[in-house]
């Protein structure tokens, strides 16, 4: 579909081609805004009417034939920005006005820059009215070539409002794109003001999109400002650089190649580690023990240059050595001998290395790195880390790992780039009870990254919703194509940490500047479907509550609450989380009132007071899990001595599982307000679905914005 969309906006390539072949010809880094306008005309991006004149002469004929106003802009390949110089004179409304116009920019551009070259004096119709918007187009070092929308003018740099998409963009990501800015409601007309043409705008979105893509030499393109009217909408300046460095292709396996060889990494029937000790407090020490006190079923070959057997085991001087066949070798060795035994892999055709050991890329080991790099390439081993602690595959008892051992079977997979983040990520499942698939440490991604574990985790039946932690994604591309895949089936949580630079060169362009923060990430995570998660609490509890929620078939949703402070604080968090609390029908509304006390609130949040019976908690839920205008429910409990907390949590569960006997179910949250007691309440309501957390009202209405946006991204509502 979006293919098909953006196959309309490709333009006429063979005159782009000729205009650049002239800027690469003369070794320039932009095109003069002559060339500009050749460039968007061939890709049907509307321009304001304009000529270029060589004399004062020439200038007034042509604003003659364009009619008054008009703006003159000084031609000079060596001058890019044309304000600075006193080489743009905008509004001249007679021929003396152009004439004298004329001249002053000559002086002013020599002035300015005694030796540019100067190829003339554009002339153009002078654009006025209508909101002022920028449309560009940039290479990320990650993402690839992305476009952006914002609001155009002086604006643009101070408010930094701007969104941007992978390119080329489909009609419907740029019509996402016009919503995507804080400032969508000064598109829509304020004060008076006309709404301008949101076709016209998303169709130069597209149309700048495709032709970035189509030209890799084109590093930014800004369109600044674009008048858009509620007619159309028209790029009155257009500013290209170009960048002939031929850019370095990401080596990419193919999809079934991914899926084969993380099998066999993931779920091996035999798997030898090398640098297996004996001796306490040694890694190769640990991960044996791990290996072995995790109930590992498959085949265990301990590879020490010295001993005979380890902890009961035969162990061989080399893997060369092992008689069967080898899934994958844990690496329990110091950084130095990493790649020679890496070589003895390859040469065992060995498709997987599971690469504890520290001491490479972190550390300024940069040529250490990229030869295990080549040594993996080489041979077609995929390589895991290195500086890691290593990986859990509950569902093969599997513990290739220096940490702890784990064995709560579930659903969840988590990875993380960092192992101080790991260590969170199994304290928290092993203290909350949640269920894992598997836990992966990431470290330097010499080679398995995220999209490798998304491939890989898409097809494993195991796993039911995966979330990650990163602090950069080598490949942006890659994983935006992955994901949006993978979130149609399977929510996809990403922590991203840190913030990213698209570089210093970046700062000649508005749109470049602009790209220089997490906004693409924020954005390419959103357009592929991933639910991101602001922190690592919101990480934990999102992989934890979001798998047991059902789906919600609409965005309506209420709170019953029996604290009005917990009902506020509760509607605060619905607007944080875009989710969408029900107007309440009269009849609803009415329906509502025969359950709860005059002095209690109907509407929305329905506030039934804290001295209520526990039968007034179970008549309200039920009439909001039985009537179908209600999708979701948002629970705020306050313990009183008439309905203790396990009494709630007891009766909440009860009328839970009657709906669902009836085939009801709709996702339910709950925030509980109390002493200790309502800790135990939660516990019991979470096993038996119900993500319920104790003294946060934040907390479980994000746990149900994230799985409204999941719902969103794949299409579910």
């Amino acid at each position: 579909m979006a293919e098909a969309a953006a196959h309309s906006a490709h333009g006429n390539e063979a005159a782009v081609r000729q205009v650049l072949d002239r800027v690469k010809a003369d070794k320039r880094t932009a095109l003069t805004a002559p060339e500009g306008k050749l460039v968007c005309d061939a890709y049907g991006i509307p321009v304001p009417r304009e000529g270029v004149a060589s004399s004062a002469a020439d200038a007034v004929q042509l604003a003659e034939g364009m009619g008054f106003p008009v703006v003159l802009k000084v031609v000079s390949p060596d001058i890019l920005h044309k304000t600075e110089a006193g080489g743009v004179l905008v509004g001249l409304k007679s021929a003396d006005d152009v004439s004298s116009g004329y001249e002053a920019i000559l002086a002013n551009a020599r002035n300015y820059k005694a030796d540019a070259r100067i190829d003339g004096v554009q002339v153009q119709q002078m654009l006025s009215g209508g909101q002022e918007v920028i449309i560009g187009g940039v290479a990320d070092p990650s993402f690839g070539k992305l476009v952006a929308f914002g609001l155009g003018g002086v604006l643009v740099e101070v408010l930094k409002d701007v969104t941007f998409r992978l390119a080329p963009a489909s009609k419907d990501d740029a019509l996402s794109m016009l919503d995507g800015i804080q400032a969508a409601e000064m598109l829509k007309g304020v004060r008076g003001g006309k709404a301008v043409s949101r076709d016209a705008l998303a169709d130069m979105i597209v149309r700048v999109s495709q032709l970035v893509s189509d030209f890799p030499e084109i590093a930014e393109m800004d369109l600044n400002p674009v008048f858009a009217t509620e007619k159309g909408a028209v790029a009155a300046d257009v500013r290209i650089v170009v960048d002939f460095e031929p850019k370095q292709e990401r080596y990419r396996p193919s999809h079934d190649e991914i899926v084969e060889k993380m099998n066999r990494i993931m779920k091996p029937k035999a798997l030898a580690v090398i640098g297996a000790s004996a001796e306490d407090g040694k890694i190769g020490n640990s991960v044996m023990k791990n290996l072995i006190n995790g109930g590992y079923e498959g085949t265990i070959y301990p590879v020490h240059p010295k001993a005979d057997e380890i902890m009961g085991i035969k162990a061989f001087q080399s893997v060369k050595d092992v008689p069967g066949e080898i899934d994958v070798a844990v690496f329990a060795i110091p950084a130095k001998f990493v790649a020679q035994a890496l070589v003895e892999c390859g040469e065992k055709k060995i498709p997987g290395a599971v690469l504890i050991p520290s001491g490479f890329a972190e550390t300024g080991n940069v040529e250490g790195q990229t030869e295990i790099q080549e040594i993996g390439r080489k041979y077609g081993i995929r390589l895991m880390g290195p500086n890691i602690y290593g990986f859990y595959y509950t569902w093969a008892n599997l513990c290739a790992t220096f940490c702890t051992a784990y064995d709560v079977k579930g659903h969840t997979a988590l990875s993380s780039q960092s192992g101080g983040i790991g260590m969170a990520i199994i304290g928290f499942s092993r203290s909350a009870k949640m269920g894992v698939s598997a836990i992966v440490g990431l470290g330097n991604k010499s080679d398995i990254d995220e999209d490798d574990l998304l491939t890989f985790f898409e097809q494993d039946d195991n796993t039911h919703v995966i979330a990650q932690h990163c602090e950069d994604l080598k490949d942006g591309r890659a994983f935006a194509e992955v994901a949006k895949r993978v979130s149609k089936k399977k929510p996809v949580i990403m922590l991203k940490a840190g913030r990213t630079s698209a570089g210093a060169r970046a700062a000649s362009s508005h749109t470049g500047a602009l790209a220089g923060n997490d906004k693409i990430y924020e954005d390419v995570l959103k357009q592929s479907g991933v639910i991101r998660a602001r922190s690592l609490r919101d990480l934990l509890d999102f992989a934890r509550g979001v798998p047991i929620l059902p789906t919600p078939k609409g965005e309506n949703v209420i709170i019953i609450t029996g604290a009005g402070g917990s009902g506020v604080l509760l509607s605060d968090a619905c607007v944080e989380n875009d989710l969408k609390l029900m107007a309440m029908p009269d009849d609803l509304d009415q329906a509502f009132r025969k359950f709860i006390p005059p002095f209690g609130a109907a509407g929305n949040p329905v506030d039934i007071t804290g001295g209520e019976p526990p039968r007034t908690y179970q008549n309200t839920v039920r009439l909001g899990l039985e009537d179908e205008r209600i999708h979701s429910l948002i629970l705020g409990y306050w313990h009183t001595i008439i309905t203790p907390p396990m009494v709630f949590a007891k009766l909440l569960v009860e009328v839970k599982n009657e709906m669902k006997a009836k085939g009801i179910e709709k996702p339910i949250v709950a925030s509980l307000a109390g002493d200790v007691e309502v800790e135990e309440a939660s516990e019991y309501l979470y096993a038996n679905g119900v993500p319920a957390y104790a003294y946060s009202t934040e907390i479980p209405v994000a746990v149900l914005g994230a799985k409204y946006k999941w719902a969103r991204g794949a299409g579910l509502l």
